[in-house]
């Protein structure tokens, strides 16, 4: 499709997560194809706050980020071609643990005007007016960001996850985000669940979907890992985060217990109860630990069936499961829990709503063996999530919306 909107335009992002992030993040793929197709790009930082700057003054963020509140003059860089960073030469009061809402939103507003001033400044420095103010899931330290940057003509704010429902935004999340999606001109989600979430404060709700950086994640001939010697087949794995809050510790018991002749492998970073789970004490479950993201495929590689074993909650029910893209690119079958999310992708995975299904899936992918024209059209399905598809269902919304005009008075 032409690209009519979102080009020619600056751009203001503003993230949770920061440019210097190790892991790749969203929000910097969506800095790259923003100034990709011809975008100026602001992308600011995670300022400083008060906790930080006295509990973590050794980390080397926290020291690039004093040394560009001492040095302002080197606050604003250049990354890439079109794209500026700014780490914010100032330092936000540490409010979270404040929970009466006028006062939290007093101190909130003291935040926001400090944030505005530096990201008025550096705007003004690159020239930039009738930005576009994207705000990716931050709803707390953005709130009032909309209002008081003096260059900003259109919001548009991003919901990747469910925040309310995790504890650092309990107190404040379903009061704030309800606030946020309703000033935002547009609001875009990653998966059906969150958009409809969205529509019910904001008409304006598009999803875009989620993009992925799938050029790892290919059947190139991986060695065995040497933590995968000796551990015999068939092997059902899953890689990721192996928290409580969002995978089922007694559907894995069951699966473990029923299919002893199964060995289930668990790459990833553990959580206390995983570690004093009775998984532990099972002889046919292996936990690995965590990998870096260039290790992954090797792992994926020797699995026979991948799982994604979720509980269901409110933090997982809409979230977009990156790792049903990562298996699927690898041609890899796949068995996971059923939720809102995982709809889109039910003509290539098993999804389950009991552990029988589970262990009924499973059995019925080993049984299949090499499926290769399932093999392709997984493959084929994954490597249509790009982030370029995503800038062009954004783009679409920002043309729809345009049209149709704001569904509210600044």
């Amino acid at each position: 499709m032409a690209n009519q909107f979102l080009t020619g335009k600056d751009i203001i992002l503003f993230s949770l997560k920061s440019w210097d992030t190790e892991i790749g993040t969203s929000s910097k793929q969506y800095a790259r194809v923003f100034a990709k197709n011809n975008n100026r790009v602001l992308f600011v930082n995670r300022a400083l706050d008060r906790i930080s700057t006295i509990r973590s003054r050794k980390d080397p963020k926290i020291k690039e980020r004093l040394e560009s509140f001492r040095h302002k003059e080197r606050s604003l860089r250049e990354a890439e071609k079109n794209i500026w960073v700014l780490n914010p030469p100032t330092i936000l009061e540490s409010i979270n643990w404040i929970s009466m809402p006028a006062v939290f939103d007093l101190f909130n507003k003291l935040n926001n005007r400090r944030l505005a001033r530096q990201i008025d400044k550096a705007a003004a420095t690159l020239g930039f007016k009738d930005s576009i103010l994207y705000i990716e899931n931050d709803f707390l330290r953005s709130f009032y960001l909309p209002e008081m940057i003096g260059s900003v003509a259109k919001t548009i704010y991003y919901i990747r996850d469910y925040l309310p429902s995790q504890d650092y935004f309990k107190t404040h999340g379903e009061r704030l985000e309800p606030k946020m999606i309703k000033k935002a001109d547009v609001v875009t989600t990653n998966s059906v669940h969150l958009m409809k979430y969205a529509k019910k404060y904001n008409p304006s709700s598009y999803f875009v979907g989620q993009g992925c950086d799938l050029r790892l994640f290919s059947e190139a001939a991986f060695p065995l890992p040497e933590d995968m010697k000796g551990i015999g087949y068939p092997i059902i794995g899953y890689t990721g985060a192996i928290f409580n809050t969002r995978l089922d510790i007694e559907l894995l018991v069951k699966i473990a217990q029923q299919r002893k002749d199964w060995n289930i492998v668990m790459v990833g970073p553990e959580d206390e109860h995983f570690r004093r789970s009775e998984l532990h004490r099972l002889p046919n479950v292996f936990f690995l630990g965590k990998k870096k993201l260039e290790e992954l495929p090797a792992y994926i590689h020797y699995f026979d069936v991948c799982i994604n074993p979720q509980a269901v909650n409110e933090m997982t029910i809409g979230n977009y499961p990156l790792k049903a893209d990562e298996y699927l690119a690898m041609g890899k079958p796949m068995v996971a829990t059923r939720t809102d999310a995982m709809e889109m992708f039910e003509d290539h995975v098993r999804l389950c709503d009991t552990p029988e299904e589970y262990l009924s899936g499973i059995d019925g992918y080993l049984a299949a063996g090499q499926d290769e024209p399932a093999r392709e059209k997984r493959k084929a399905f994954a490597r249509g999530h790009t982030w370029e598809n995503c800038f062009g269902l954004l783009d679409s919304a920002l043309q729809t919306q345009s049209t149709n005009g704001s569904h509210h008075e600044k």
